[in-house]
């Protein structure tokens, strides 16, 4: 039964490729990307100053009064009772506690950085701490969510996903967007999916629960098949696909796998390089930290982020897992998860200034949230979306600067407060895209990451 299949399985192969009418496959793989394809590269509203993003995600909400806003008052009352009311339902005693590392002024800019962060404090003149941000949500699947979609409550597209479907692609053989050792909790794929935009706009995926691995894309070979051969299938696929849909009607879920299938085809082509990082050197290597127990695996993260933007991908995130989120032990938890991304973040910083590539390439490095300058039990943090710390480097705008402050304790924004969509708006914003001319018609409303709300950043541009 097996062999008559077979050979009617060949038998179809070989007509089919007969079919093709003497296309060459590697002339169609480097094709450029067909009018209309909703990958096809768009112009921007603007000019940009970044070509593209890498977001550094600090899954679970690092404290920002440890980090990167150094409260001396804090320091000086610990032990005692918080001055003012704290935000209701918080699961934390209203007594201060001091942070538990030191802080000091670092580059000519002399900005506050605290010893967790050694590496990344020698490029802080390159930085642009905002220390005013403040958000909606105080549960992580909220939170989360409102930092990925701009909702805290409804299933929306990511800003991967808006930043692909308002520039399209820079490499017809690789996706647009990439989320590296994404979460399953928190929104899961809510945080790098499409939503309502067209499918081909969400993430590819590379690793997960914040652990990249063999950087591999799973199920894009075929070693079954010879190249010619799968591209017959394709087309025979993709026929019976766009018959379907023509008896359909519209239906977004046909025509993102038609679009998928033929994206996938051509990663297979350029991604398997891209992905290997041995091609990198051993200084390059070791400049992230790869090869070292404690900093490999966001090492390779960061080392695949730089080879994914300058292949032409235009955003790419990497995720920590919820590994932030110290409750208790806050002193042996940041230690532990500042020790993992310090080395390789100050790499990539590094790698990518010296190959040019800073100047347009925005990263940004946050979490959803920060913490309570409170104690929560006897030595943990509760969450805190009032006040909390991002920093932005590269991509235009201005280095060795803070932007707003929150309160003497580091509890609430309070000057020149930035909303989680003003952030969305200036990222946007840097990338040649107006974040109020951005949107997309769907259920009879015109849909925008930022909502009804946002306004650029002016002040941290340079």
């Amino acid at each position: 039964m097996f062999n008559q299949f077979e050979t009617s399985r060949r038998a179809w192969m070989k007509h089919a490729l007969a079919g093709l009418g003497g296309l060459a496959v590697t002339e169609w793989l480097n094709a450029p990307a067909t009018a209309g394809s909703p990958l096809e590269p768009r112009a921007p509203h603007h000019t940009p100053r970044a070509r593209r993003v890498i977001f550094l995600f600090m899954h679970g909400g690092p404290s920002q009064v440890d980090t990167f806003d150094y409260k001396p008052m804090l320091q000086k009352k610990d032990g005692e009772q918080l001055p003012f009311e704290q935000p209701p339902n918080l699961d934390a005693k209203p007594v201060l506690m001091k942070s538990p590392w030191k802080f000091a002024r670092h580059g000519e800019s002399g900005l506050w950085v605290s010893e967790l962060f050694p590496h990344v404090a020698r490029h802080i003149d390159d930085l642009c701490v905002i220390r005013s941000m403040h958000s909606k949500g105080t549960s992580h699947g909220q939170a989360v969510s409102m930092l990925h979609t701009g909702s805290d409550n409804l299933v929306r597209p990511s800003v991967g996903a808006w930043v692909s479907y308002g520039l399209g692609t820079e490499n017809d053989n690789l996706p647009s967007f990439v989320s590296v050792a994404p979460s399953s909790g928190h929104g899961g794929p809510r945080n790098y999916g499409a939503a309502f935009l067209p499918a081909i706009h969400q993430a590819t995926t590379i690793g997960r629960q914040g652990k990249l691995g063999d950087p591999r894309i799973d199920h894009l070979g075929n070693e079954s098949l010879s190249v010619e051969e799968q591209r017959a299938q394709l087309e025979l696929l993709q026929e019976m696909n766009r018959d379907h849909l023509q008896r359909a009607g519209r239906d977004a879920r046909i025509q993102g796998a038609i679009e998928s299938y033929e994206l996938a085809f051509r990663m297979q082509r350029s991604a398997p390089d891209v992905l290997d990082l041995s091609h990198e050197s051993d200084a390059v290597q070791k400049l992230y930290g790869i090869g070292e127990k404690k900093t490999d695996n966001f090492g390779r993260q960061c080392l695949l982020a730089r080879r994914l933007v300058e292949a032409g991908v235009r955003f790419v995130e990497l995720s920590t897992g919820n590994v932030w989120d110290q409750h208790g032990s806050l002193k042996s938890g940041h230690e532990r998860n500042s020790l993992a991304v310090d080395r390789p973040i100050a790499g990539l910083l590094t790698d990518l200034k010296a190959r040019g590539m800073l100047d347009d390439t925005l990263v940004v490095w946050g979490g959803e949230f920060g913490r309570t300058p409170i104690v929560q039990g006897s030595n943990g943090r509760d969450h805190n979306p009032q006040g909390f710390c991002v920093w932005l480097a590269g991509g235009g705008v201005k280095g060795g600067i803070a932007y707003g402050e929150t309160d003497e304790f580091g509890y609430y924004a309070t000057q020149n407060r930035v909303h989680m969509h003003d952030l969305h708006a200036t990222i946007l914003h840097q990338l040649g895209l107006d974040h109020e001319r951005l949107t997309y018609r769907y259920a009879g409303r015109d849909f925008r990451l930022t909502d009804v709300y946002g306004e650029v950043v002016h002040d941290v541009l340079a």
